[in-house]
């Protein structure tokens, strides 16, 4: 029968060209050899009768047959990590992890005190916590290497197999130092940051595409004095010591604006609300650990909600 010719290593290999868009990342992470790799993709492919990659000139993407394997694939592929891992607690006598995907944002704002939470009533579950772009926890998630995601709502068709909870909506704040020029300037307009450094969010951030919306809508020139990043630590420190702008997600900030170690230009971002929340994969059913994160990280976001979200308007 097909199925039973079918391997963990063909689908681990798929999965990961899937994720890494690139043979060549793909055997360094499997720690494998390329054309070791390609031989599995090539074996798996003759089993189905079908193509499920092709090259592009973005990398490795799948074909409409790869996009209905994947589901399955990352479902097989779970279940047996899932697996395994119960057999790991049990021998070490109920002992729990939780791997949870946290996207920066999250990280710097409701996370710290959701954990808190948590381990005021379970201390016998060790977090794993990952931090990184959505799109990679998502993919993250999907394979079974992460059991949770705190993040933005990814895009529909990286939500395929996948269950979201929204907990709240954040916009972009235009962040500077505190005595600023731009926060004393009269009769202010968005098209005056030009006039400093900014820092901006990448295109291929979560928040990018929504910050060149944004601006374009607003009729603000290009930007020619900027510096792309998506360091937090960065941010924080480079806009402290210069008289630049940095475009971030509030949640990132809004501790440092709320104390006065940092200031927020008067702009109206409602339209850049995008929804923070919980994504699970929706057909694994979650231990009671994992629903007590869930509820953890749901009540913290009940509380702080105003909190973080709190900004001036124009």
């Amino acid at each position: 029968m097909m199925e039973n010719r079918i391997k963990y290593r063909h689908l681990e290999c798929f999965l990961e060209v899937t994720r890494q868009g690139s043979l060549v990342r793909a055997a360094d992470v499997l720690q494998l050899t390329q054309p070791a790799v390609s031989k599995k993709l090539k074996e798996l492919e003759e089993i189905l009768g079908v193509r499920l990659l092709e090259r592009s000139k973005k990398g490795i993407e799948l074909t409409s047959f790869g996009n209905v394997f994947l589901e399955y694939a990352s479902t097989s592929v779970a279940a047996l990590r899932e697996g395994a891992e119960r057999v790991a607690q049990a021998q070490n006598k109920g002992f729990q992890q939780l791997s949870i995907g946290v996207l920066p944002t999250v990280a710097t704002s409701i996370l710290p005190e959701a954990v808190k939470r948590f381990r005021d009533h379970r201390t016998d579950v060790r977090l794993h916590l990952v931090s990184g772009p959505n799109s990679l926890l998502m993919s993250q998630l999907r394979v079974g290497e992460l059991d949770l995601v705190v993040g933005r709502l990814g895009v529909p068709e990286a939500m395929s197999g996948l269950s979201f909870q929204h907990l709240y909506s954040e916009q972009i704040a235009f962040t500077v130092r505190p005595g600023h020029p731009l926060l004393n300037k009269q009769d202010f307009q968005l098209n005056d940051i030009s006039d400093f450094t900014v820092l901006y969010p990448p295109k291929e951030s979560i928040t990018g595409p929504t910050v060149e919306s944004f601006l374009l809508a607003e009729g603000v020139r290009p930007i020619q004095d900027r510096i792309d990043t998506v360091s937090d630590s960065f941010g924080k420190e480079f806009i402290r010591h210069n008289d630049a702008v940095w475009i971030i997600s509030r949640g990132v900030v809004a501790r440092e604006i709320a104390d006065g170690e940092l200031a927020e230009l008067p702009v109206n971002t409602k339209e850049t609300l995008s929804a923070v929340g919980l994504t699970v994969r929706s057909d694994t059913a979650m231990s009671s650990a994992l629903q007590q994160f869930a509820t953890a990280v749901r009540d913290t976001a009940e509380n702080l909600d105003s909190y973080y979200n709190v900004r001036p308007t124009s």
